[in-house]
């Protein structure tokens, strides 16, 4: 794939009863942080930005962890915006709003 920028957003549902739901939520958001992309946590999910490798790479990353941590149930819902000829940002598309 490209290197060009790409977005995407990564919703973390923890189907689980043996803990609070947050607390897996949590340390996904715990391997985004480590990962070094650029990101922003909101109140349903967390906008990842970077080149598409990147990306894919802590997408493919955090669903690994929850799955060695022992989560047993989870649903990623996951939203990915690729432009084939240039960067595709979040400040491109929200700019406007702030």
């Amino acid at each position: 794939m490209h290197q060009y920028i790409v977005n995407a957003s990564l919703q973390i549902v923890p189907v689980v009863q043996d803990r609070h739901p947050y607390e897996w939520v949590d340390e996904a958001i715990g391997i985004i942080k480590q990962s070094g992309i650029k990101y922003d946590v909101g109140p349903f999910a967390t906008v990842l930005e970077g080149t598409y490798d990147e990306v894919v790479k802590v997408l493919l990353a955090v669903n690994e962890y929850l799955y060695q941590r022992g989560c047993s149930e989870w649903i990623s819902n996951i939203q990915l915006q690729v432009r084939s000829g240039g960067d595709i940002t979040g400040d491109e598309k929200t700019a406007k709003f702030h």
